[in-house]
């Protein structure tokens, strides 16, 4: 796509987070903004902006820095959306850190993204947020006032509790919403001195098979993606979004906050963590016009044994996105949730994230079928990952992705940043795809994950899909394993519906003349659950692992299992 061609300029294209929130909040200052249906909590956009406003000079008031990092570790709250704009609005770095991380990667996240200011979640089911961080940082138990130093963490000087202050080296939550008054002209120079091109986020890759890299994404990066996003989804002020996922994601943080902030729609947050009934229940209650999710949020509503019971008739659109999006469940999802305008994307961290974005106004095969075409601005091309050579259409070749959605770099790793994106400027995702004629394109797996049979080429997402019309067949996985005489074969595990039984057998027995016959799983392993991250994707390189030590495939071919 040449991005010249992309239409007029978007308004987001020259501002910053913090002033598209002050924009919003002046046109649509009695909307919704941020509504939490389990906390009784509903703000309308003129009091979201105003305790953002509290909350950012009361950091400038602690001495944070234009280009400081402050991470946040919370699951979602209300306190999670204002650190977001207050970071935005002072010129801060806002360091995403996943609720899910343990003490080790804590300590990991901490470390690779210099955190200067940690804002720390109140306590959420097993964890313990602020125990957690005293563990790591003993000084901050034992110190008398905020003046104190940390030996494992030189850059980190303040944490701030969300709940209860839990010390005198501690600030708290309260204390940021009372805001500082002798800090208000600082902010209001350091907000006007803040550049479209300023990193304003960083965001941590899922390290699925080794340390994260913090992708660095400036203002125009999220804001843009942001914008085109809410363009195929045809968003207004009218909309009312329902946004589940995560907050320390892209798919929260930029999809959803960032979408209804640049359109003045609602955010409805159903729960801290995912909880398929609360959405249920969101979306009835609040009357949501739109809905977000990864395919196993979906699956789980669907098969939620009080479905029936909630409205969903107010529900237009939404994004399925995250990871693959099996064929039979968007079917599902628009037959039986009403989500007849849902949209598919794809994307990535790296990319802000989406790089290409189904249309509500696409033909339903288009947005079952496809992940759509580039949003605008973007060029895509793909390419062999072997020679480098550019693809036509109809081949598999690896999605390359240059122009204002991909990042900056990863925060201190030039050799990584290196590797990612080109000296021309193309970000090379990893990603096996294939355009069609008409320019939509389909993912057909990961160059890692491309399984090669006895030189035949398997794309696991086709294999997967096919097993996805079985009526037995919830959700499925599909990898190569290491053999000795075909170099690798396929392997499937297999999650059986509700109260239905699958067999390895029958499930080849389905196979056998439909698909060709090298793409006949050799293993098929019945499981109750696939391994996943807290985003969704499936941990492949775990089942592979476990498969290869149990079937003794170590030493096959000499394959790579990660």
């Amino acid at each position: 796509m040449d991005p010249k061609s992309a239409g007029p300029i978007p308004w987001v294209m020259e501002e910053t987070v913090g002033r598209v929130l002050a924009r919003t909040a002046a046109a649509h200052p009695d909307r919704d903004a941020l509504v939490f249906p389990g906390l009784g909590l509903r703000w309308t956009w003129s009091e979201l902006a105003h305790r953002v406003e509290r909350v950012a000079s009361a950091l400038v008031g602690l001495g944070v820095a234009a280009g400081e990092h402050v991470g946040i570790w919370s699951m979602n709250v209300p306190e999670w959306v204002v650190t977001q704009f207050a970071a935005g609005r002072i010129g801060a770095v806002l360091v995403n850190v996943n609720p899910a991380y343990r003490l080790h990667e804590l300590a990991d996240a901490l470390t690779l993204a210099d955190v200067a200011t940690l804002v720390v979640g109140s306590p959420f089911k097993g964890s313990n947020f602020v125990e957690m961080v005293q563990s790591l940082v003993p000084e901050v138990a034992a110190a008398g006032s905020r003046d104190w130093s940390s030996e494992r963490f030189p850059r980190l000087r303040r944490l701030i509790a969300l709940g209860d202050r839990p010390g005198p080296g501690w600030s708290s939550w309260a204390e940021l919403e009372a805001g500082d008054e002798s800090a208000v002209f600082a902010t209001s120079a350091r907000a006007s001195n803040i550049r479209p091109t300023d990193v304003h986020n960083i965001q941590f890759t899922s390290g699925t098979t080794g340390l994260p890299k913090g992708a660095m994404l400036t203002h125009r990066n999220v804001l843009l993606n942001a914008f085109h996003t809410g363009g195929r989804l045809r968003y207004t002020a009218e909309d009312r979004v329902c946004v589940p996922v995560p907050f320390y994601h892209c798919f929260g943080c930029v999809l959803g906050t960032l979408v209804c902030a640049v359109y003045g729609a609602t955010v409805v947050v159903p729960a801290p963590s995912f909880d398929a009934r609360a959405t249920l229940a969101a979306i009835d209650a609040e009357r949501c016009t739109s809905v977000y999710g990864v395919p196993t949020m979906f699956v789980a509503q669907l098969e939620h044994p009080e479905f029936a019971r909630f409205d969903l008739t107010s529900l237009r659109t939404g994004i399925m996105s995250g990871a693959p999006c099996p064929l039979p469940l968007m079917e599902k999802v628009v037959r039986l949730m009403n989500i007849g305008e849902i949209c598919i994307g794809y994307g990535q961290t790296e990319a802000s994230p989406i790089i290409t974005f189904t249309s509500v106004d696409d033909p339903i095969e288009v947005r079952v079928g496809t992940v759509g075409r580039p949003i605008p601005g973007l060029e895509v091309k793909l390419v062999d990952p072997a020679t480098g050579r550019e693809l036509g259409t109809d081949e598999a070749g690896e999605l390359c992705v240059k122009g204002h959605c991909v990042m900056t770099g990863y925060y201190n790793n030039p050799e990584a940043t290196a590797r990612a994106i080109d000296v021309e400027g193309w970000l090379h995702t990893g990603d096996l795809a294939r355009r069609r004629p008409d320019g939509n394109y389909r993912i057909v797996g990961r160059s890692k994950d491309l399984i090669i049979r006895g030189g035949e080429n398997i794309y696991p997402p086709e294999v997967e899909e096919f097993l996805h019309h079985h009526p037995s067949v919830a959700e499925v996985a599909v990898a190569g394993l290491p053999d000795a005489k075909y170099g690798e074969v396929v392997a499937a595990w297999v999650v059986p519906r509700a109260g239905a039984t699958v067999t390895a057998d029958e499930l080849r027995e389905y196979c056998r003349g439909q698909i060709a016959h090298f793409k006949i799983p050799q293993y098929i392993m019945i499981v109750a659950a696939l391994p996943r991250t807290v985003t969704g994707k499936i941990r492949k390189h775990v089942l592979k692992e476990n498969a290869i030590g149990e079937f003794g495939l170590a030493g096959a071919a000499g394959i790579e299992t990660a």
